[in-house]
């Protein structure tokens, strides 16, 4: 087992307490938005043995088991995080498999250099993502039925709403959805800035189920993001659930920290709340146009004591233990490579003691044996 040295991204929506709380460490009063727990190479994990890119690249078939190898290649297939937003993140949506190979050899054609801010996408593979809330967690996921969004719309007063409004009723489910979506992200910048001003004061006055868009309107006055997420549904996770976020699914975070998981790729197509770059006919492409309930999950208990987020992706699974001091020392022994987190108490794993926020590399068939009394996440791969 590699105890794992990683990394804290400070993006400028992050928080500036809740990653150094749960560590256990004084605020530096920087936002520390995400800390990433993998291998990949914009910012590995360190071990004893190297980054934990060299580790693998060493020996993948050491390291990751042959059947990881054969199934997803010499590379571990997923990246494990804590997130802590303090403000919105952008509005985005990610590419399925198809759709991300087919864009990625497009701009390889195009000669358009992969650091380019104007690049959708960075590598050929899909972005599927779990978030599993540590604190009450608040986002956007998938779209609200067209006429509950109209009403919503409706409610503000704002003359300059109507007509989309009026295309929410009037249109099928895809046609109005797609309509508005692209009305919004289309409108002239300064009437949709004026809008959009109008829009932040009823929901400031309103209040009620308008909060959150006008909180969102406080750190991005004027964007038409704050409009598009209106079409959107409202999450609030308790700790403990989850949220599945599949190709095409248009979602934000908005506020909480949570254990994130997703396909290693960082192939993200933005709607808006944001000041980079929005591809509009693009994102039009991948956009799902399906309106729908977010799906909140929760585990799924199985005998041993593993907690289960169920999902459809084979490059991720997520699951956790919850220990009792005194209790039996639960054998995680797997022939696939982990990621074990401690988020809560204290946990040994095998010669590790991990307080929160700290985590171990398990290569595959290694020994994983672990006990104590605290929260311990699992992240490994389904072959």
């Amino acid at each position: 087992m590699d105890r794992l040295d990683n990394t804290v991204r400070p993006y400028a929506w992050g928080s500036t307490t809740a990653i150094p709380h749960l560590l256990g460490v004084e605020p530096s009063g920087e936002p520390q938005a995400e800390m990433w727990m993998g291998a990949h190479p914009g910012a590995p994990s360190r071990t004893a043995r190297g980054t934990l890119v060299e580790v693998i690249d060493a020996d993948p078939e050491r390291e990751l088991g042959p059947a990881a190898v054969a199934r997803f290649g010499p590379r571990l297939p997923f990246l494990l995080k804590i997130l802590a937003a303090g403000a919105p993140l952008s509005l985005q949506v990610h590419p399925d498999l198809e759709q991300a190979r087919e864009g990625y050899a497009d701009e390889e054609r195009r000669g358009v250099p992969v650091d380019a801010p104007h690049r959708n996408y960075k590598d050929a593979n899909h972005k599927p993502e779990l978030i599993c809330a540590l604190t009450e967690f608040d986002g956007l996921c998938g779209f609200r039925a067209p006429a509950e969004a109209a009403g919503l719309l409706e409610g503000l007063g704002v003359d300059s709403l109507k007509p989309y409004a009026g295309l929410l009723r009037a249109h099928p489910e895809e046609t109005a959805l797609r309509e508005v979506l692209t009305a919004v992200l289309s409108a002239d910048p300064d009437e949709m800035a004026h809008t959009v001003a109008e829009a932040t004061a009823a929901c400031t006055r309103l209040g009620g189920d308008y909060a959150p868009y006008a909180g969102i309107a406080r750190h991005y006055p004027g964007d038409p993001g704050v409009i598009a997420a209106m079409l959107l549904n409202h999450v609030r996770l308790k700790p403990g659930e989850a949220l599945f976020l599949g190709a095409g699914i248009p979602h934000a975070y908005l506020d909480g920290l949570g254990v994130e998981i997703m396909a290693n790729s960082d192939n993200v197509l933005r709607c808006g709340l944001t000041p980079k770059h929005v591809d509009v006919p693009e994102l039009l492409r991948v956009v799902r146009f399906e309106a729908g309930d977010p799906g909140v999950l929760r585990p799924e208990a199985a005998p041993d004591g593993e907690e289960v987020y169920d999902t459809p992706i084979d490059e991720f699974r997520l699951s956790r233990y919850v220990l009792s001091e005194g209790g039996t020392a639960r054998d995680l022994t797997l022939d696939t490579p982990q990621i074990l987190l401690c988020t809560a108490g204290s946990v040994r794993a095998g010669e590790h003691e991990l307080a929160p926020g700290q985590s171990v590399f398990v290569p595959a068939g290694e020994k994983a044996e672990v006990s104590g009394a605290g929260t311990v996440f699992r992240a490994t791969v389904i072959v």
